[in-house]
């Protein structure tokens, strides 16, 4: 399942020189609502989709947050470049990363795609509406940046080094439809609004996502990236659990995966099985508050061996030599070798907006 991550410790070891958990919830899930017994229709699939005989994995995934109007830097090609590509210190250039998540939580225009985030004022962000899902996905494909810089680095990489050994994958994330929400739009043109307060309704829209984003993908035609899954935003389980199994099984029938990052301790998060997620990487949440021992990461990293969770590392700009906490991104390296997690897990690499491309450049 795993390929060796060896030389993508040797570039976080590089780096360095420069520079929670809840039991298992037992309550089941809720019956399919009546509306959503009937039939559903087959869906469309694109060639791509035809051929795969399996899932795809994402071995070495790294987060790129995108979309937000207070991100103050856009994925040009100078910036995914050391994402795609490092060289190790006798010069060579080797493939780094083989998955990229593009996600975003909410924007500065004060909305959010996920339940709970609130503005500087404590007060809740807006839930995002159709014509904001649509604007987040135009986003990721602007042929300029984002995955058409991530293309383009690939196929410059490509004429260095040689094709590597697959097409790197990329992951969409879904926005959470908010329960309280009763004017986010229609699925057709001059239809009834959807009421979030239903279930079907909930899932409608998170299949127009799908279908949306697909239909981007296609259009785009790209030579060195395959559209491999989505990745649930809402980083428990507590107000959709509802409506996970209908997107799983829709997104599996058209081979793609459904991708989860719970935080530690989270509802929901040692039984991603149950709740239908193919994949499941757990949050350590250590690196950020210095007063957690040691102790709080190797719990988390025993819980992900015990539930048979993939793992998240997590970093940013502190990590950098001059903020003084690298000591804490080389224990989750050091951790992650004592418990097996490098050579046995699917990683996903947060990092804090751009570290990496700080990292490279330092």
């Amino acid at each position: 399942m795993r390929k060796s991550t060896s030389y993508l410790l040797l570039i976080f070891a590089t780096c360095l020189l420069f520079i929670s958990c809840s039991k298992s919830e037992t309550d089941e899930l809720p019956s399919p609502p009546p509306e959503k017994e009937k039939e559903e229709k087959v869906p469309y699939m694109y060639p791509w989709e035809k051929n795969r005989t399996s899932l795809l994995e994402n071995n070495d995934m790294v987060l790129l947050y995108a979309g937000g109007t207070h991100r103050n830097y856009n994925w040009n090609l100078e910036l995914v470049e050391p994402y795609v590509t490092y060289k190790d210190k006798s010069g060579k250039e080797h493939w780094m990363f083989d998955s990229f998540l593009f996600l975003e939580i909410f924007s500065a225009e004060d909305i959010t795609f996920a339940t709970g985030y609130k503005d500087s004022s404590g007060q809740p962000l807006k839930p995002a509406k159709k014509q904001d899902w649509a604007k987040l996905i135009d986003h990721y494909f602007d042929p300029g940046y984002r995955m058409g810089a991530l293309n383009r680095a690939i196929e410059n990489a490509k004429q260095r080094i040689g094709d590597p050994t697959e097409k790197r994958k990329v992951v969409i994330g879904i926005p959470e439809p908010v329960s309280s929400q009763k004017d986010w739009g229609s699925v057709r043109d001059f239809g009834v609004q959807l009421d979030f307060s239903r279930t079907s309704d909930r899932v409608d829209a998170v299949k127009w996502y799908i279908d949306y984003t697909r239909q981007a993908f296609n259009k785009m035609n790209y030579k060195n990236l395959e559209l491999a899954g989505f990745y649930w935003i809402a980083e428990t389980n507590t107000h959709s659990k509802d409506i996970l199994s209908y997107i799983s099984s829709y997104l599996n029938s058209i081979k793609y995966s459904f991708v989860w990052i719970p935080y530690n301790n989270a509802s929901g998060a040692f039984d991603w099985k149950r709740l239908t997620f193919n994949f499941a990487y757990y949050q350590p949440n250590y690196f950020f508050n210095d007063t957690r021992p040691i102790s709080f990461l190797n719990k988390a990293c025993e819980d992900a061996v015990r539930y048979d969770m993939d793992m998240e590392i997590e970093f940013d700009d502190r990590a950098l030599a001059k903020n003084g906490w690298g000591y804490r991104l080389e224990d989750y390296m050091n951790a992650f070798k004592e418990y097996g997690i490098w050579e046995n897990r699917r990683i996903a690499y947060y990092q804090g907006g751009t570290t990496l491309y700080n990292l490279s450049k330092a």
